[in-house]
């Protein structure tokens, strides 16, 4: 599998990565979760993403895979030590869900930890910052980095106390690609892409009944792109990954699973290699044409 360079880190990843979230909240058993991680591992996936947030997920992995940890970056968030929705940006509570990560994921030591999208507002007090470096002068982490959108996500960057930017890219989120990944790349600072396939939130061919995935079917309906109209569901996903990662800047894309066929299918559709110039254009203008301000990225 195709790695690349992780911005300024000594991380060089695979350009697939794996995202946590589907096998905490979705309660996967542990003997899928060690086939899945085990398979991708075995074909050179090598970048592992979680949150301490995700339900079990932390646990699951640190179950399945710890004896594998030379073989895998390991990644996970801070800010919602209860869950999504119940924020705590205090310095104690960021250190103690730290330790508290590690001990789930049963290693001494994290790649990168990233703060959980939190404002521009708690970013510009400093406080969390000044967390994630202490955790760092503790041997607790390598590198530290900031998982949102928009705005904060552009103050995050500016900031130059990241070492990575985890932010939504994909078709029906391009936002980043005229306001943080340039910057991004200008201060070497290393680019996850979240949410690469738009959820697939166009597979079933009706609004999802999950209102999570709303938003990117309402976007998609809009763009009404003539690949997800024209092609099979696999090369219509396909086609979706393959732009975002062609997207200049962009090193890995974390993909969900809870299925452990699917992320070998995604690796395939990676064997074409970027879009020609002309398909990748086409999604772009699209975009330029009838995306409103308003369409920012998802937490």
């Amino acid at each position: 599998m195709e790695k690349r360079q992780l911005g300024k880190t000594d991380m060089e990843v695979s350009v697939l990565g794996f995202g946590g979230s589907e096998i905490g909240y979705e309660n996967v058993s542990a003997e899928t979760v060690e086939t899945l991680l085990n398979s991708a591992l075995d074909a050179g996936l090598n970048v592992i993403d979680t949150a301490e947030c995700y339900e079990g997920s932390e646990e699951l992995i640190g179950r399945t895979v710890n004896h594998r940890r030379s073989e895998f970056y390991l990644f996970s968030k801070v800010g919602h030590p209860r869950g999504l929705g119940s924020e705590d940006w205090s310095t104690a509570s960021i250190l103690e869900s730290i330790e508290r990560s590690l001990r789930r994921l049963q290693t001494d030591r994290l790649d990168l930890i990233q703060l959980h999208s939190c404002s521009e507002a708690v970013l510009r007090k400093g406080d969390v910052i000044a967390a994630l470096q202490t955790a760092r002068e503790r041997g607790h982490v390598r590198y530290i980095g900031y998982s949102g959108d928009s705005l904060p996500a552009k103050f995050a960057v500016q900031s130059g106390a990241f070492d990575t930017l985890q932010t939504s890219i994909n078709i029906a989120d391009q936002e980043p690609l005229e306001l943080t990944i340039p910057l991004a790349r200008e201060r070497n600072v290393g680019v996850i892409a979240k949410r690469p396939i738009a959820n697939a939130a166009w597979k079933t061919g009706h609004k999802p009944i999950d209102s999570y995935q709303h938003p990117y079917w309402d976007r998609l309906r809009m763009l009404n792109y003539d690949f997800l109209r024209c092609r099979p569901l696999e090369q219509s996903i396909a086609h979706a990954l393959r732009f975002t990662l062609s997207v200049p800047g962009v090193h890995t894309a974390i993909v969900g699973t809870t299925k452990p066929e699917r992320w070998q299918e995604n690796a395939r559709s990676l064997e074409a290699g970027p879009l020609a110039e002309a398909e990748f254009e086409g999604i772009r203008e699209r975009w330029d044409d009838l995306a409103p301000s308003t369409w920012v990225g998802q937490t």
